[in-house]
């Protein structure tokens, strides 16, 4: 089953940490970056043989770029080119075959999923001033790799490679800059010093990330190749414990997914078995499938954050008690992804540190446009064009995108109404109000999952049809009505102030 392959390829980062934790912490950092660089491609040679070339090309290309360009916007639009074109090129037949990895606002870590090979379609958008070179080689990948079964491609890790290789364009461009002139969260991430080859490869394969992600800065792997990510300083972290804790929830998550799975497939919604299923049971089993069918995201992101927790690159600095946070590198916050009742609360708990990825180097440098919703919008595309060209991604972050609308439209008018606000305040109600939200949360999210994990026109479009597309057309009358009936149910200032 190709979810065991996967789980024992992610695993395998974890006799890595042990030993390095126990014989190169604190030693010269090129014997670090020798070290991460030579278990980086024994992974990528394991599993892909000589197609390691590309993440290879791709590392040296961007050492190029980084000494010739300098830190010039030039620089940073010949990577984003260069390593996203590649990416969705190569991806367009990789990812159509194979589900794995992302969804949500900032989604990662470009899936497994069968398909056809269909010509790709979609572009590049250039409304981003990041945009530039590494876009060619991640394109052409999409469309050479594809196969007609679930399986791990090279593409796979270079979703994650892209997204890294692009971050440290745009930090090392920052680097150039007087601090003043720099928010505090580009100082934190800037690149001062020149990286030598040695230094980006490392950084390129640190085998704890190198598959699946999570994200990470070149300047915490600077700090880890020193020996400074650690809670005593001079010693090896304490972070054995918090490994095994984050091992053994995607273990956990490992079972529950094997066993649902048995019963659970992307397959049967397509069979005209399910379409012979009454509505209501097409619905449920959408809603019960689209909880499932993250759970492997869940499982693999768990199990690489523990490598990245042993090793000490997962140190966060310590809060207010003094206690050390192991969490610099976790992309799940389980408890919130499984109590919270809000599409937002998914998104935050769920792909973190891409979301976070994707907050930091193109939402928030699109403020220049002036418009929230715009740049928000602009940055789902890029999720949807990282992931792949085909339909299927780009309806399921339009989906995202109404579903986050819809959801903060009626949350404020909640807060907003006092009858609203006095209804959903009794005690009684909450736990059926609850009950409702969660159901609703979970059906509209794998709603939206049919588009991402299908991806093709004629298999989301034959799922959708069947449940007469009631999440578009809900989303669109709640666009429209939501309006008035805040008129109706939230009175106006002037009315507010006369019966104060």
């Amino acid at each position: 089953m190709l979810i065991y392959n996967i789980f024992f390829v992610f695993s395998s980062g974890y006799p890595f940490a042990f030993f390095q934790r126990y014989f190169l912490f604190q030693k010269e950092t090129y014997l670090i970056h020798l070290y991460n660089v030579f278990t980086g491609l024994s992974i990528a040679y394991f599993n892909f043989g000589m197609q390691f070339f590309h993440s290879l090309l791709c590392v040296l290309i961007q050492f190029l770029i980084l000494r010739l360009m300098g830190r010039t916007v030039t620089a940073v639009f010949t990577t984003f080119f260069f390593q996203m074109v590649k990416l969705s090129f190569l991806l367009h037949q990789f990812v159509e075959r194979s589900p794995l990895f992302s969804f949500a606002l900032p989604s990662s870590n470009c899936g497994w999923k069968s398909g056809d090979r269909s010509k790709p379609a979609g572009g590049i958008s250039m409304t981003n001033p990041n945009n530039g070179l590494f876009q060619i080689y991640l394109m052409a990948g999409y469309y050479f790799t594809a196969t007609d079964h679930y399986d791990i491609k090279w593409t796979m890790p270079h979703c994650v490679l892209t997204l890294k290789l692009i971050g440290l364009a745009i930090d090392y461009y920052d680097g150039g800059k007087d601090p003043e002139f720099l928010t505090p969260e580009q100082r934190q991430f800037a690149v001062r010093g020149v990286p030598t080859l040695l230094e980006v490869s490392g950084f390129s394969y640190f085998y704890g990330a190198f598959m699946v992600g999570p994200q990470f800065s070149m300047t915490d792997y600077q700090k880890l190749a020193r020996g400074e990510m650690t809670d005593v300083p001079g010693q090896r972290p304490n972070s054995f414990v918090p490994a095994l804790k984050r091992l053994s929830l995607g273990l956990f998550f490992l079972v529950i997914y094997t066993f649902s799975s048995q019963y659970i497939s992307d397959e049967y919604l397509t069979s005209d078995d399910y379409m012979e299923k009454p509505f209501w049971f097409r619905c449920a089993y959408m809603l019960i499938w689209g909880k499932i069918i993250l759970y492997k995201y869940v499982t693999c992101w768990l199990v690489t954050e523990g490598v990245c927790i042993l090793v000490g690159l997962g140190y966060n600095g310590k809060d207010q008690n003094g206690k050390p946070l192991w969490n610099a590198c976790a992309n799940m916050k389980v408890w919130l992804y499984e109590t919270t009742p809000l599409f937002t609360g998914t998104i935050a708990s769920f792909n973190i540190n891409t979301n976070a990825w994707v907050a930091r180097y193109i939402f928030k440098r699109l403020k220049f446009l002036g418009n929230k919703l715009l740049s928000q919008a602009l940055t789902l595309f890029f999720l949807a064009i990282w992931h792949g060209l085909h339909s299927g991604y780009l309806v399921c972050f339009q989906m995202e995108l109404l579903i986050v609308i819809v959801e903060r439209q009626i949350i404020k008018l909640i807060r907003d109404s006092p009858t609203l606000t006095t209804l959903t305040s009794i005690t009684v109600l909450r736990p059926i109000f609850y009950v409702l939200q969660q159901a609703n949360h979970w059906l509209f999210l794998g709603y939206s999952l049919v588009a991402f994990c299908l991806f093709t026109w004629d298999k989301w479009m034959k799922v959708y049809r069947s449940i007469y597309f009631f999440g578009h057309v809900s989303l669109f009358i709640l666009l429209l009505v939501l309006p008035y009936i805040r008129r109706l149910l939230v009175p106006r200032k002037e009315k507010l102030k006369k019966a104060e």
